[in-house]
């Protein structure tokens, strides 16, 4: 099947419903989707995004002006504290999550008329740890680009195709996927994290994960922006800046950014 019979079948797959809400965070995946659901329902389209502490607040920006650029209605929903069984970080942390945050969103489309609210799964994301994807299931959220068999790199395809300036950003993931399980999530940890990572996009390295343990500051890049940080100029000024920023030691993960790495205690 061809990239654009696939997106024909998503657009299908989303009229089945009079209208729909997308939980948009701005990234490859939800801006694709939104672009969809606009193409196939127009006004009856909504997009809605959380602000929360989890969530860098360049993201936030960024899906302020995706929605503007693609023309659906965008609805924000603030969250200003974290739930008890989110800030203790368990394994299946993400499901208390996304259970808070989908019952937030179903609650703002019900508001608005609108019986269903449509998530940014991916093919791909099934082959990952994903204890989120329950809670979806629980409260009936529907996965149009799961159904429509669209895989990560097809979406990005399609992104550039339709003209989605998101189309080769980086992978996005919360704040809190940078804290080990078991270590209890502050906003002093996030604050940290957050900053340090926007200091590091500001040296050109787009994908990055500053891992927060305690006192270190353990960094992944990817693996080809490997010899790029290892310049002593560089290294120089992000142990610098992020010892600045509160931490006592900086290091390098060796191997390189694979996503998924925080999951590999649980192996």
């Amino acid at each position: 099947m061809t990239l654009n019979s696939k997106y024909q079948t998503l657009l299908s797959i989303i009229r089945k419903y009079s209208s729909g809400a997308v939980a948009f965070s701005g990234g490859v995946d939800s801006t694709l989707l939104c672009k969809a659901v606009y193409d196939a329902l127009g006004e009856k389209g909504l997009s809605v995004t959380i602000i929360s502490p989890l969530i860098p607040q360049r993201e936030i920006k960024l899906a302020k002006k995706s929605a503007v650029s693609i023309g659906i209605t965008h609805k924000i929903i603030t969250i200003t504290e974290l739930d008890p069984m989110v800030k203790a970080n368990p394994p299946d942390r993400c499901y208390h999550c996304k259970k808070i945050i989908f019952r937030s969103i179903l609650r703002a489309a019900k508001e608005e008329g609108i019986s269903v609210v449509f998530d940014g799964s991916n093919v791909d994301d099934l082959k990952d740890y994903r204890p989120g994807l329950r809670a979806l299931k629980e409260l009936e959220v529907v996965s149009p680009l799961v159904e429509a068999d669209l895989h990560k790199e097809e979406i990005r395809e399609l992104s550039r195709q339709l003209n989605l300036k998101t189309w080769d950003l980086p992978s996005y993931a919360c704040l809190a996927s940078r804290i080990p399980y078991y270590s209890v999530i502050t906003g002093e940890k996030l604050s940290l994290v957050e900053k340090g990572e926007d200091y590091l996009h500001g040296l050109g390295f787009s994908q990055i994960r500053l891992r927060h343990h305690g006192e270190i500051a353990r960094l992944e890049v990817l693996r080809d922006d490997r010899s790029r940080f290892m310049n002593p100029e560089i290294m120089d000024q992000v142990s610098k800046e992020l010892k600045q920023l509160g931490f006592l030691y900086v290091c390098l993960e060796l191997e390189g950014y694979i996503m998924g790495n925080m999951n590999k205690v649980l192996k």
